[in-house]
């Protein structure tokens, strides 16, 4: 069957919500891993994933940090509204916008929309001892400009009467984490630890990369041991990993836009370990096969701009880019092309973005081992799975459902190696 026509009720299966994990356990690298080898399963404790992993390979995290993205304001009326910044519209860089001080713009969820029709919200709070005011606004001209887009986020402009404070200072002052919708619970002081990485650093997700969450300190330094090469990449991850396939074939369900950044010194590694890595996390997955596809577009596109790399959805599956065909060329000759385009721009890291769906029928060119937790029924990340296994998902998933693993964000993860 074509891709496109996949049914997602094939990737359905009976997930009881005694199974979600709601919190953690009390330490990150005791959760249970299921071994997948080639059809073969079995069970670990985390802690000794490194000795699974062949000596010398090439291990790439996603290093972005969960941002306090919910913010509430209460109008004058006593209605409650919630704001969740989605992604920046103004400045559009996530370093920047974290910088900026005095006003600045995002796209953005609203809870009780219908409440917040005009006028301005305002709360007010105190950083370091100093009073603000902090205001938010809709801003219709945007927004009408953006109604042709996907839909559901809306542009807001965010303004504070004190220019010695960030917005970064803002959001750690007044915003609120965002935990998964499906642990059915308010966020806690507690997640505000358990819901990063270890190792993350540059903020802009509003959903944690959580094949990371087992990992400590005690553990990396484990992989370095063993002569396990780590890198990083950077994938804000959107609130769009959440959302479920409602249509019957995936060929209806929009993908979700994701900012990614990989350096050049991560590349460059790359092509030393014959583009071969081992992922943590389906976020590093699209990361990684991403730049694939940018990598054959630069081989016939050698002058393109960093707005033209982005990876639409369906780019894997197709021949090409306005009609022209494009031939698969080998992983090192698309990595390569990316370092020469950056070589050719002076630029030391590729900025761009991805909307890659990754199914059945996709041909796996950069990840062969992938380290990921046990996902949503029906979801996108499932169809992920079940590409890298070939189709071996629900054996996998049978297993963990029948020897207690626990399921989703905060649960057990798996290695997969097919």
């Amino acid at each position: 069957m074509e891709t496109k026509h996949i049914h997602i009720s094939d990737f359905d299966y009976p997930l009881p919500d005694e199974r979600i994990a709601k919190f953690p356990i009390s330490q990150r690298d005791h959760s249970k891993l299921l071994i997948y080898d080639r059809g073969n399963i079995k069970e670990e404790s985390f802690y000794n994933l490194p000795q699974y992993l062949p000596k010398g390979a090439m291990m790439v995290f996603n290093n972005t940090r969960v941002i306090q993205a919910r913010m509430h304001f209460r109008k004058e009326t006593g209605a409650l509204i919630e704001i969740f910044l989605m992604e920046p519209a103004a400045p559009t860089d996530y370093e920047l916008m974290f910088q900026t001080s005095g006003r600045c713009s995002w796209l953005c969820m609203i809870g009780n929309l219908k409440k917040w029709k005009t006028g301005t919200l305002k709360r007010d709070f105190e950083i370091k001892g100093h009073k603000l005011t902090l205001s938010a606004i809709r801003n219709e001209e945007k927004n009408a400009s953006l109604e042709n887009k996907a839909g559901t986020n809306y542009w807001v402009d965010f303004s504070w009467d004190n220019a010695n404070v960030s917005f970064a200072e803002i959001l750690e002052a007044v915003g609120e984490l965002p935990i998964p919708p499906y642990l059915n619970r308010e966020t806690q002081e507690s997640d505000k630890v358990t819901y990063q990485t270890v190792y993350s650093k540059v903020k802009g997700s509003v959903a944690a990369p959580t094949a990371g969450l087992h990992f400590t300190d005690r553990v990396l330094k484990s992989l370095d041991e063993n002569g396990i090469d780590r890198e990083e990449v950077t994938l804000h991850v959107g609130a769009g990993t959440f959302k479920p396939v409602k249509t019957e074939e995936i060929d209806g369900h929009k993908m979700h836009t994701e900012y990614i950044c990989v350096h050049r010194h991560t590349l460059e590694k790359l092509l030393r370990h014959d583009c071969k890595t081992i992922a943590v996390g389906t976020t590093s997955v699209r990361t990684l096969e991403s730049l694939y596809y940018m990598g054959v577009y630069l081989e016939t596109h050698p002058e393109a701009q960093e707005t033209e790399l982005h990876v639409n959805q369906w780019d894997p599956y197709e021949h090409g880019r306005e009609g022209k065909i494009i031939t698969d060329i080998p992983a090192d000759r698309a990595i390569q092309n990316i370092v020469d385009w950056l070589n050719r721009n002076e630029l030391e890291a590729l900025h761009s973005s991805t909307q890659i769906i990754i199914a059945p029928g996709y041909e796996y060119k950069i990840v062969n081992m992938l380290i990921t937790n046990f996902h949503q029924p029906k979801s996108t990340l499932l169809l992920l799975v079940s590409a890298f296994v070939k189709g071996d998902w629900r054996e996998i998933y049978d297993y963990a459902l029948s020897h207690d693993f626990r399921f989703l964000s905060y649960g057990d993860s798996s290695l997969l190696i097919p």
